[in-house]
C-alpha cells in the first residue's frame, strides 16, 4: 500500500510539472496577441480623429421663383449641394395646380436662375435654342417666323450686354454689378434700377431683354 501511494503521488506530481509551464505559454500567448493589438488602436483613432470627409463650402444662390408656388418672388439658399426643389420650397412649396411634368425638382441650381413651375393646362414656354449663357432664342412675332435673340440680364456677361443697342461697356458693368449687389432682376422693369437707364432707354431695351 505504501508503495502505490508513493508512485500515485509520484504520478500526480509528474502531471502538475507537465500541465504547469503549458498554462504558463498559454498566458504569454494571451499576453503577446493583446500586446500589437493594443499598440494598433491608438494610431487607428489618431486617423480617423483626423481623416473624417471635409466638408464643402457653401454657397450662396439668388434665385427668381415663379408660376404655380406659394410665394413667388426672389429668394436666397445657401448649402454646399441646393436643387431646384430648395429653391421651389423656399418659394412656399408647390401650389395645388402645380404641373412639374416638364421641371426636374433635383436638378443642381445655378445662382441667378429664374425658375417657373406651370400650372395644369399651361403651356410650356420652352426657348427654341440657347446660343450662350444670357442669350437665348425665341421665335418671333412676325409672319416670317424669323428668331429673336433675347438677352438675360440675369445671366448675361457684360460683353453679351453690349450686343444690345445703346449699351456701352458702362452701362454693362452697372448693370452686372447692380444683380450682383442686390440681387437678380425680378422682371426686365427692374433693370431700371441701374443707374444711367431711365423709362426712355428702357422702352428701347425691353424688347431684347428677359429674365
Amino acid at each position: 500500500m505504501a508503495l502505490a501511494a508513493c508512485c500515485t503521488c509520484a504520478a500526480l506530481a509528474g502531471a502538475a510539472w507537465q500541465m504547469r509551464p503549458a498554462e504558463t505559454v498559454i498566458e504569454r500567448a494571451a499576453d503577446a496577441d493583446q500586446g500589437p493589438v493594443a499598440q494598433q488602436e491608438s494610431p487607428d483613432a489618431q486617423v480617423q480623429e483626423g481623416a473624417g470627409p471635409q466638408e464643402q463650402a457653401a454657397t450662396r444662390y439668388v434665385v427668381h421663383v415663379d408660376g404655380a408656388v406659394g410665394a413667388p418672388g426672389v429668394v436666397a439658399l445657401e448649402g454646399a449641394d441646393v436643387r431646384v426643389y430648395d429653391a421651389v420650397t423656399a418659394a412656399g412649396g408647390l401650389a395645388e395646380d402645380a404641373d412639374t411634368t416638364s421641371v426636374n425638382l433635383a436638378e443642381p441650381l445655378s445662382d441667378g436662375a429664374k425658375i417657373h413651375i406651370p400650372r395644369a393646362g399651361e403651356e410650356a414656354q420652352a426657348p427654341l435654342a440657347v446660343p450662350s449663357a444670357g442669350q437665348y432664342e425665341t421665335s418671333g412675332a412676325t409672319g416670317s417666323g424669323a428668331g429673336t435673340t433675347l438677352v438675360n440680364i440675369n445671366t448675361a456677361s457684360a460683353e453679351e450686354l453690349q450686343t444690345l443697342s445703346g449699351v456701352g461697356e458702362v452701362t454693362a458693368r452697372a448693370i452686372v454689378d447692380e444683380r450682383d449687389q442686390n440681387g437678380p432682376y425680378a422682371s426686365v422693369e427692374d433693370l431700371m434700377r441701374v443707374s444711367g437707364i431711365g423709362e426712355k432707354k428702357f422702352a428701347k431695351l425691353r424688347d431684347h431683354i428677359c429674365v
